[in-house]
């Protein structure tokens, strides 16, 4: 805390967020998009500092994104005054970072405690199985909490092979992406839906054949990729650091009861309006959300507490991949403001463009096109905030959408949730799937590595989407 406190930006940050550096929302119309540079900068720096300087980025990757963060808010703050950058910040913070963190670290806490026992053989049979159980768990318990259930387990199973990426590459694309589609429970864009009104429902009747036949079609193409490198490899297979045994054993299983404490504390903040909001940093914040952040935050401490000890040293827990993610995501909630305003901002924004493609000039919604910018976006943007930028350009009402404009609410909600799996950035539970493959020994690709195993594999994939769903 000390050495917190002794840093200059955390004052310049402290000052921001004082009472009366609270203003109204900001407006797009008016911003440029060099304003957006410094964004680019942290997505720049997420691609090419593993590569070029991997120590560096190892070792000070919190640094340079709070570097890049300065340099967008003290110029921000020059131009547009303490008012409007404070009130800025605070959004950002108070009203999507936190609640998107304290979920994050609700589900990778619990999760963590949950220790799958014994290691069988990472065949391709095996594999695809795991990567399927993944799949349908990620709209259960969300594709964090199902991601990092699995992650150590699939990993162990596989150790001893020479080709391990892709198998980690489609764990990202199935469970960290595509299976969180089926329900609002399952990825943040549609837990924003539902939180706007769209009904739970409404998801799981319309997102089921699209997510469906994307795991299906991924499945297929995992399988015979890994039969494939796991033919080429037997014979030559590496010493087992973690001999298979005959079964698989399940401890800590209290935290089951507690994953489905988060799952209720997530409907009871869509369910329960009872229309009180209290205003933290010059924000108001509605009271069902205090709530449920609240309940995560104390089934995420109830977890530490009850989880013993071996349990987690057994999964080599630790709180590396989900501080990496606190820290970049940081940043990258405050920087991308700009660009969400200059996108919510629509035909008066520096934008313009963009939404000319999504609508006819008559307004009529054009809805390959929210399906492919709603997705492209996503994958650099991040997927939860680039969705709400499409609903409300679309209409901003849940029921508008559901019955008058239903194939333009689901080209937006197959493009956050689908192309959220592009990059490492598109999707929280990417990174922290990374994360701990790292530390396991498995060399991910970079970047822009990872960029290429999703365009060949996914890019098809979703054209053959647009043909079916969108035309």
């Amino acid at each position: 805390m000390k050495r917190l406190l002794f840093r200059p930006w955390s004052w310049l940050v402290l000052w921001l967020l004082s009472p009366a550096a609270m203003a109204a929302d900001l407006d797009g119309s008016t911003l440029s998009l060099l304003w957006t540079a410094p964004f680019l900068g942290i997505l720049l720096s997420i691609a090419l500092f593993p590569v070029m300087a991997p120590q560096v980025w190892h070792h000070h990757f919190g640094k340079i994104t709070a570097g890049w963060t300065l340099l967008f808010l003290l110029p921000f703050a020059l131009v547009y005054g303490i008012g409007t950058t404070g009130g800025l910040v605070s959004h950002a913070l108070v009203t999507e970072y936190i609640p998107f963190i304290i979920l994050l670290f609700a589900l990778y806490t619990i999760s963590g405690g949950i220790l799958i026992t014994g290691n069988l053989h990472g065949s391709a049979a095996l594999n695809t199985k795991i990567l399927a159980v993944g799949t349908l768990l990620a709209s259960l318990m969300g594709t964090t909490g199902a991601a990092m259930l699995l992650i150590r387990p699939l990993l162990r199973a596989n150790d001893n092979r020479r080709h391990q990426v892709h198998v980690v590459v489609f764990f990202i694309f199935l469970v960290a992406n595509v299976g969180g589609g089926l329900t609002p429970l399952g990825d943040p864009p549609l837990f924003l839906g539902f939180l706007k009104g769209v009904d739970f429902m409404w998801t799981v009747q319309h997102m089921a054949v699209p997510v469906f036949m994307t795991s299906v079609i991924l499945l297929g193409l995992f399988y015979l990729l890994d039969r494939h490198f796991f033919t080429r490899e037997e014979g030559h297979l590496l010493r087992d650091p973690t001999p298979d045994t005959a079964s698989w054993g399940i401890q800590g299983t209290r935290n089951f009861w507690l994953l489905g404490g988060v799952v209720a504390a997530v409907l009871l903040s869509g369910v329960w309006k009872p229309g009180i909001s209290l205003n933290l940093l010059g924000t108001p914040v509605e009271l069902q959300n205090l709530v449920r952040d609240s309940l995560l935050v104390g089934l995420a401490l109830m977890s530490l507490v009850m989880t013993p000890k071996p349990v987690r040293q057994g999964n080599e827990f630790d709180w590396g991949p989900i501080l990496e993610v606190a820290k970049l995501f940081a940043g990258i909630f405050v920087t991308i403001a700009p660009a969400i305003a200059i996108l919510r901002a629509g035909e008066a924004g520096a934008l313009a463009s963009v939404v000319h493609t999504v609508s006819t000039p008559e307004g009529v919604p054009i809805n390959p096109m929210y399906f492919w910018m709603t997705g492209l976006l996503s994958s650099v943007l991040d997927n939860a905030p680039t969705y709400l930028v499409f609903f409300n350009l679309a209409a901003g009402d849940a029921q508008t959408l559901m019955h008058q404009l239903p194939d333009t609410l689901l080209a937006i909600s197959m493009g956050a949730v689908f192309m959220g799996a592009v990059t490492y950035v598109g999707n929280a539970p990417n990174f922290m799937v990374k994360a701990i493959a790292e530390q396991r020994g498995v060399p991910m690709p970079s970047f822009f590595g990872y960029l290429l195993w999703s365009l060949a594999c996914l890019l098809p994939l979703f054209a053959l989407q647009t043909v079916i769903f969108f035309t």
